[in-house]
């Protein structure tokens, strides 16, 4: 009985020492780093079923249940199809690189309009953080890499809208704060004339009449990741008071400061003479920043504060005077929200509450057009009034609950740039990222090495 014991113990010693020579051989250390790796990155991605991966992981390193030596040996046989396959996986594993970097990570911008100078100009070219306030997972995941929403030569339509996922947004290093430079798709941007992408196919009704554009023209609608993109300065976010007075912006009956990168038209008179392009240049006032008016020896200038202080010192110089719309019998024609109840302008606009997601609002029809776009198109409801009385998925409805955070965005060139106060708020699910860094800069009204701007490049933004 004794000698049986010790035989079946020898058998199970033996047995034993054969696993720890088997893990032995293998680098622990690997697997480790690996599983936590996987396990970080699917809970960042909020799969959790995925985790089941980490039992491919351990086979990888210990037990090899799952071989590749018998497809490996058919290759082998196959040289000019191997050596194929080593060159498409090699590009393959680049591409998808790339992707998930320019998906979860950072890319690359381009600066086409000037709302946002002094700060960024026509020409410069950035690299946007998706990480910073937590990359979004695509809404539209078939398309054709390294494209936006059209193809480079035909213009046509780069993805296909079979696959639709819902919004998700991973977690990132921090929120949005004041004044930060935010990437964003375009709120109104989902719906464009097709002849005229680059116009706001809302303005385009509200100036033409929804009958001219809709028979005339063809119509396309776009998914929110493959809308335009913008990019502001957020001046509101979601529960703030917003007010706009005389072209100050109050947050929460506080003033916000401006950065020093902000401008407004000034109004500049002068002697009799013309100010020399050459000042004007080291000013850096480009020429859609400037407009000379013969008749009265005056400009108007968009300056920062500084700019409009040191331009007094030129000879020549009479008078400089910031300027501001003070008109608003007709401004709701032209600024959000387009009713007549609210004569806002780009100057003076407000008092406006920011939406924060689960915030509850008394519902009135005076107050239902700052936040009837928000009910219908963004948080996707049935909405409409009915002798005074507002219906939303064909219920009364004397309050509402957001279900998304809201932001407030602005220009830096403030009488020159269509943002909020043109189209309203920025639902949360349209963010893409932080502009932090201009790599490029160029002035494409310059040639050869001048039109390169050596001062901006590699520039951070602030």
């Amino acid at each position: 009985m004794i000698r049986k014991g010790f035989t079946q113990w020898k058998k199970f010693s033996t047995l034993h020492n054969d696993i720890i020579l088997i893990i032995n051989k293998k680098n622990i250390t690997k697997f480790i780093v690996a599983g936590v790796i996987y396990s970080l990155v699917v809970v960042w991605f909020g799969f959790y079923w995925l985790l089941l991966g980490l039992l491919l992981i351990f086979d990888a390193y210990f037990t090899k249940l799952i071989s590749w030596k018998y497809p490996r040996k058919i290759l082998s046989q196959f040289r000019l199809l191997q050596e194929f396959i080593d060159w498409a996986g090699t590009i393959l594993i680049a591409l998808i690189f790339v992707i998930i970097i320019r998906t979860f990570i950072i890319e690359a911008y381009t600066i086409p309009t000037p709302s946002m100078e002094k700060t960024l100009m026509v020409g410069d070219y950035l690299f946007v953080s998706k990480i910073s306030y937590g990359p979004k997972l695509p809404n539209t995941p078939l398309a054709f890499p390294f494209t936006h929403n059209t193809m480079p030569i035909s213009h046509k339509k780069s993805y296909s809208t079979r696959i639709q996922w819902p919004y998700k947004r991973l977690a990132g290093l921090r929120d949005i704060r004041y004044n930060d430079v935010v990437v964003f798709n375009f709120p109104e941007g989902d719906t464009v004339v097709n002849q005229f992408p680059d116009q706001n196919y809302y303005s385009l009704l509200r100036n033409y009449g929804r009958n001219s554009i809709l028979n005339q023209y063809d119509i396309i609608t776009r998914p929110v990741d493959k809308r335009e993109n913008f990019v502001k300065r957020c001046v509101g976010l979601p529960g703030d008071t917003l007010k706009i007075l005389h072209s100050v912006i109050y947050i929460n009956n506080q003033i916000l400061k401006d950065p020093e990168s902000v401008q407004f038209n000034y109004y500049v008179r002068t002697n009799g003479e013309q100010i020399g392009t050459d000042k004007l240049e080291n000013f850096e006032i480009t020429t859609t920043d400037r407009l000379y008016n013969p008749d009265h020896e005056s400009y108007v200038f968009a300056l920062t504060r500084k700019q409009a202080e040191n331009i007094k010192d030129l000879s020549g110089i009479s008078t400089v005077t910031k300027l501001e719309n003070t008109n608003r019998q007709l401004s709701y024609l032209s600024y959000f929200p387009y009713d007549p109840n609210f004569l806002w302008n780009e100057d003076n606009f407000g008092p406006l509450i920011i939406p924060k997601k689960g915030m509850t609002i008394a519902l009135t029809p005076r107050l239902l057009p700052l936040y009837k776009r928000i009910i219908l198109v963004y948080e996707q409801n049935k909405v409409e009034q009915r002798d005074n009385i507002i219906y939303i998925n064909n219920s009364p409805a004397s309050s509402y609950t957001f279900k998304m955070n809201y932001y407030f965005m602005m220009g830096d060139n403030r009488h020159n740039s269509a943002d909020s106060r043109i189209w309203g708020f920025v639902p949360e699910d349209h963010i893409v990222g932080k502009a932090i860094l201009i790599w490029l800069s160029i002035d494409k009204t310059k040639s050869s090495f001048k039109k390169f701007r050596w001062n901006r490049m590699f520039k951070r933004i602030s």
